[in-house]
């Protein structure tokens, strides 16, 4: 089990051959969105072959994924913003604290008020931001995209 309290394959990215695979983590409170993301995302690492993968965890709970960060762990981070104990944005914020260099994507079913919201996250840069519902090409690109 991974700190996200996933079943893991034991053997290192080295020894699968992943060692220039890019580390991504999808925080959502609904699992079949999180499930839905990564099959999504690891089945184009099967089809794209000049193209760099991309390892995905999942994580529906915030808290798990707090308890558990360290630094260096993940290139992209996917957050939904809203989640149950602490919104995206407060996650991102705890995140940043632990590991400054990691990119962080928000994603969200509803509106949001970017400007309200820089107000109360100043910290917080909103670049990255898909609405949900989106394809998995797209979801793959703006991914890929983000990673570059």
């Amino acid at each position: 089990m991974n700190a996200y309290g996933l079943a893991r394959d034991h053997t290192s990215a080295t020894e699968r051959g992943q060692q220039n695979w890019k580390r991504l983590l999808i925080v959502d409170d609904d699992p079949d969105v999180t499930v839905t993301f990564k099959v999504g995302i690891e089945d184009t690492n099967n089809v794209d072959n000049g193209k760099k993968r991309i390892a995905v965890d999942i994580s529906n709970d915030p808290l798990v994924v707090l308890s558990g960060f360290t630094p260096y762990s993940y290139d992209l981070i996917l957050i939904d913003i809203c989640l149950p104990h602490m919104n995206g944005f407060e996650l991102c914020e705890k995140i940043l604290a632990i590991d400054i260099n990691v990119k962080i994507c928000f994603m969200s079913s509803g509106e949001i008020n970017r400007e309200g919201l820089r107000e109360i996250y100043p910290s917080i840069s909103l670049g990255c931001f898909m609405r949900k519902p989106v394809t998995i090409d797209y979801l793959v690109n703006r991914i890929r995209s983000e990673l570059d």
